[in-house]
């Protein structure tokens, strides 16, 4: 028998949905709540958490490896000086969370090309007025700052609708179909060629506030931006001048440093900008519990997953 223990926080529901997920696919992976797993430590395979209390992971001696039930692990890493450093973390990923970010970014990008803020503001004054539009998905250059798995996907998925994409990343990638740049010395024109800026950056210490005014400037006149990395990416001051100043004309966040997002923030208010409350990329129960369960299949034969956490990237 294999054990699963599962903490996530302010989420009692949760546990009960995974529970019995694993029951369907998968009985010979026996899930036990957080308290169970702290009586029993030493029968503990693997973890499967969001927020995990400081410390607890490193009371689990028998882990195997440690889940991250979101795409980013700084919920562990950076609050959690004794994080088991030695075990795989391995992000969430997946099919179904991949076509929910691109099916969210689509909708991202043709918002801001239509003023769908515009709309909605028309709408709450109960306002009639007609601005045409003319400008199309094949009228508009996106750029995706991260091209990780993620990445990668929504870049493919945005050239399908008509989008012309390009891409930045850290070190060199290779996409078919899209123009990529990278490093500190490619950025500069992979900015100067998009309309549309899309961070899908991990957290670390490099990319923190690296969406900063000068990064906005380099955009074409009236470009948008759209945020679905981290909130700690953006330097928030500069980007509501940009806005401001109609250095930007639009931008569509569902990431930020605080969450929520706290009601005196100016960004629930701007004109230009569209809140979304973190939710772009939630995949269901199901096919986060597929996914895990892939996982495990792929350490039980001695093999290593696709999304471990490297330490010495950050990311």
């Amino acid at each position: 028998m294999v054990f699963i223990a599962v903490y996530v926080e302010d989420d009692a529901d949760y546990f009960r949905q995974v529970k019995e997920a694993f029951a369907e696919r998968a009985p010979d992976i026996h899930v036990v709540d957080w308290a169970t797993a702290l009586e029993a430590p030493d029968r503990i395979d693997y973890a499967l958490v969001w927020m995990p209390p400081v410390g607890d992971l490193a009371c689990l001696p028998a882990l195997k490896a440690v889940f991250s039930l979101s795409a980013g692990v700084d919920h562990i890493v950076a609050r959690d000086p004794d994080w088991p450093v030695h075990l795989p973390l391995i992000r969430m990923a997946g099919e179904e969370t991949g076509r929910l970010m691109a099916d969210y970014l689509l909708w991202a990008c043709i918002s801001v090309i239509r003023g769908a803020r515009g709309w909605a503001l028309q709408q709450n004054e109960r306002s009639w007025k007609r601005t045409v539009v003319t400008r199309s998905a094949a009228d508009c250059v996106v750029g995706i700052m991260g091209l990780g798995q993620l990445g990668r996907y929504v870049a493919g998925h945005l050239s399908q609708c008509g989008f012309t994409v390009r891409g930045w990343s850290r070190s060199p990638k290779d996409i078919e179909g899209v123009k990529t740049f990278d490093g500190a010395v490619g950025l500069k024109p992979f900015l100067a060629g998009a309309d549309i800026l899309i961070c899908l950056l991990p957290h670390t210490p490099q990319t923190c506030n690296i969406i900063n005014a000068q990064v906005l400037r380099g955009l074409r006149p009236g470009g948008a931006f759209i945020n679905v990395g981290r909130g700690e990416h953006v330097v928030e001051s500069d980007l509501l001048s940009a806005l401001d100043d109609g250095v930007l004309s639009a931008a569509v966040l569902d990431v930020f440093e605080h969450e929520p997002l706290p009601v005196t923030s100016p960004l629930w208010t701007h004109p230009s900008v569209i809140v979304t409350p973190h939710i772009a990329s939630q995949a269901s129960v199901c096919a986060r519990v597929d996914y895990l369960i892939g996982c495990i299949r792929t350490l039980q034969r001695g093999e290593r997953p696709e999304q471990v956490f490297d330490i010495s990237r950050g990311y």
